[in-house]
């Protein structure tokens, strides 16, 4: 049995008794002698069940019980009774309690009444967490744009990762938009509404990295261009206990952080640590049907942030965007989209001597020139990725002159 138990009893020799018992049995007992000791783990947030004498000096059991259901009224709060003291046992279930104990009391009995109890509360807190996460909506259908299959993958990994709650890793390209994902990791899981805090990873030294980690309590701590983190607070965070650590710690990388692993200058710890949860961003020249999506959502973005009526994006544009390679990735592409909104791309303004079927046409050339591009030159693969049967695509190769061989290495 898993689960944390806080012990309340003034009585030493019972308390350390109790507490031998819960140890045996893998619960991690929590102990205190008077409500006071206990009184500051009594949250709402509290991931375990108490456990608590009534009669103790000073505050008693009862004033225990009312504190915890003050605090959260689904906390368990299950009551040792002494001799005699069955009748006062009964009332306080009235008051809410969870259950009742005499003392002194059988290890299976006490065993059972507490693994209902720790079943109650991880059912109550995990519906929380799915009840903040409805509220909150779905940040990766947010602000993770595409309708390609990549990004419908990227948004289903971000979920699940967020969902894991331990450390991660997220790659990409210079330009994929490592921060933003990282966000939105943070934003999907439960940690959403606890601070997000962002820092260079190689602007952290040992005397910074505390100050970062308290920023970033109960929530996230992201470390962009982690192959820069200094070796000293690689060799620190690799040694750091993750039960003991209420950040999680979430780390950008644009480099081959295997290569640096073996060539000795990133701590392998470190890195098997991250890499057990990780997000790889694909790049735009993976997912070049995304382009036109993307622009037009950066478009809207920059035309209500200039205060500005949004450009028509035309087939055309569509067509001169798909052209690029893209090296920049969402970073270029966002870039861009400003620079139109502002009038400022005569590169990909529309050509007025073009008619709508000339500039659709160059749209799909543009598609089908980078499926090929994808697929190394393989015809086959380039019209399955596109959906087409090979007679329609060999088609339209031939109708805009485009060798596949061309696209061959």
């Amino acid at each position: 049995m898993m689960g944390k138990v806080l012990l309340v009893d003034d009585d030493a020799a019972v308390r350390e008794a109790l507490a031998q018992t819960l140890e045996l049995a893998q619960i991690t007992a929590l102990t205190a002698g008077s409500f006071v000791a206990a009184k500051d783990r009594i949250t709402r947030s509290f991931d375990g069940v108490i456990l608590s004498d009534i009669r103790m000096p000073g505050r008693d059991g009862f004033h225990l019980l009312d504190y915890a259901r003050a605090q959260d009224p689904d906390l368990p709060v299950i009551l040792l009774t002494g001799e005699g003291d069955i009748p006062m046992a009964v009332a306080a279930m009235g008051q809410g309690a969870f259950g009742f104990l005499e003392k002194p009391c059988a290890p299976a009995d006490l065993l059972a009444v507490l693994e209902r109890a720790l079943k109650t509360r991880a059912l109550v807190l995990d519906n929380r967490r799915l009840r903040d996460l409805v509220e909150t909506g779905d940040p990766a259908a947010r602000m993770i744009f595409g309708t390609s299959d990549l990004s419908e993958g990227l948004r289903k990994r971000v979920r699940l990762v967020a969902q894991a709650e331990g450390d991660a890793l997220i790659s990409g390209a210079p330009g994929t938009g490592i921060s933003k994902i990282a966000e939105v990791l943070h934003l999907s899981s439960a940690r959403s509404k606890a601070p997000f805090v962002k820092q260079a990873a190689s602007g952290l030294t040992p005397e910074t990295l505390p100050d970062a980690l308290k920023e970033a309590d109960g929530g996230s701590l992201f470390l962009d261009e982690i192959a820069q983190l200094p070796r000293q607070v690689q060799l620190i965070l690799s040694e750091a206990a993750d039960t003991q650590n209420p950040v999680r710690l979430i780390a950008g990388n644009t480099r081959d952080l295997p290569a640096e692993v073996e060539a000795g200058r990133f701590n392998a710890e470190l890195y098997w640590r991250l890499e057990g949860l990780s997000v790889r961003i694909p790049s735009l020249a993976e997912r070049p049907e995304d382009i036109p999506v993307m622009f037009r959502r950066y478009v809207d973005q920059a035309a209500e942030q200039a205060g500005l009526r949004a450009p028509e994006v035309t087939p055309d544009v569509v067509a001169s965007l798909m052209r690029r390679d893209w090296p920049g990735n969402a970073r270029a592409l966002m870039s861009v989209a400003m620079r139109f909104v502002l009038g400022l791309n005569d590169d990909i303004a529309p050509d007025a001597s073009l008619g709508l079927a000339e500039q659709m046409a160059r749209v799909e050339q543009s598609l089908l020139e980078a499926a090929l591009r994808r697929s190394g030159g393989q015809a086959s693969a380039a019209a399955e990725a596109l959906k087409l049967p090979r007679k329609t695509f060999y088609d339209k190769l031939t109708r805009y002159g485009i060798r596949p061989e061309d696209f061959r290495a």
